[in-house]
């Protein structure tokens, strides 16, 4: 249903500024003419045309608009996937973004997923997890904040069900996901962001993850932690944050140390043709824009109903045009009989 609402286009401030002090001026117009009304030549059709120009003026300056309901959405021919790691490596406080203050890679990988999101406005996202296995949670959607949702949930495998780090097993559901996204919208740009320390434990080769590059417009490698790393916490069901439970190297019976590799993720990012970035207390997404990104759009329908301001100020200014070509043309003619 449509409804009549102010919305100006300057913003409240300005525009509420600009409206008073044409309301001003029209007073002021009709002041005048009342007190100079025996001593002037100004008649009153001009008084009211004067006034109603400033008075329309302030009308325009609030930006009238209507209000509508609708189910359609613009959205950016961008497609960003993002695949986040959530091995029990991520559990590691040894992480900075942005600052000094040491936080779990898991946690940076939130605000870096929110961050991501962010640069891209009115774009479409799709998020997966990796760890034992890479799942697809959130299809593409138009819903940024699905995804920053998404990511709030994200936490770190049970220690029980790791089974050592590898990095290539988001690659099949990456596959099947950019796939899909091109044959849906072919003209779309797909970026993809890969979010992990690096690290891997597993003793199997890593398979490439050059069978992307033919899907993908543009890819990103975000490394998280620090090469001096960290010990890993235990995670699960049955243990506390903080309660001092470590996993421990088989090999040496101690606390077992994690460390990002940052050259592993710049060897997947040549994969990829794509940048790699390491995230740190000066380096943030900021910087992990993609040059790559589409500036076209595309109409879609959606299930959410939303609301759609239009601003009418058209018929004000074509009055405001008409009466200014009525003061014209009487300037005009008492010019001409002046002379």
């Amino acid at each position: 249903m449509n409804h009549l609402t102010l919305s100006p286009a300057l913003g409240w401030p300005v525009g509420l500024a600009v409206a008073v002090a044409m309301l001003a001026c029209a007073v002021a117009q009709i002041v005048l003419h009342i007190r100079r009304r025996g001593q002037s030549d100004e008649t009153v059709w001009a008084c009211v045309r004067r006034s109603l120009t400033c008075m329309l003026v302030a009308v325009m300056a609030l930006t009238p608009s209507i209000v509508s309901s609708t189910n359609s959405r613009a959205i950016n021919t961008t497609d960003v996937v993002v695949a986040v790691d959530v091995t029990g490596s991520m559990a590691v406080k040894d992480a900075q973004y942005g600052s000094d203050e040491q936080l779990s890679r898991l946690d940076v990988s939130k605000q870096a997923v929110k961050d991501i999101t962010a640069m891209y406005p009115n774009s479409s996202f799709a998020a997966l997890r990796f760890g034992a296995s890479g799942t697809l949670d959130v299809p593409l959607t138009p819903d940024s904040k699905a995804i920053d949702n998404w990511a709030d949930t994200l936490a770190p495998e049970s220690t029980s069900v790791s089974a050592g780090s590898t990095l290539d097993v988001p690659i099949d559901q990456l596959l099947l996901t950019c796939k899909s996204i091109h044959e849906q919208h072919p003209d779309d740009a797909i970026v993809l962001y890969l979010i992990s320390d690096g690290e891997q434990t597993s003793s199997k080769t890593r398979r490439t993850f050059s069978s992307l590059r033919r899907y993908l417009s543009d890819a990103f490698t975000i490394a998280v932690g620090s090469e001096q790393g960290g010990n890993i916490p235990m995670t699960g069901d049955s243990v506390n944050e903080g309660d001092g439970q470590w996993v421990t190297d088989p090999e040496t019976g101690e606390p077992g140390v994690s460390r990002m590799n940052a050259d592993d993720m710049n060897t997947i990012a040549d994969e990829l043709s794509g940048t790699a970035i390491q995230l740190n207390a000066t380096t943030t997404m900021s910087s992990g824009a993609s040059k790559e990104a589409s500036g076209q759009w595309r109409v879609t329908h959606t299930t959410k109903q939303r609301t759609r301001t239009v601003a009418v100020v058209w018929p004000f200014a074509i009055a405001v045009a008409l009466l200014l070509a009525f003061e014209a043309g009487a300037w005009i003619t008492q010019s001409r009989r002046l002379l």
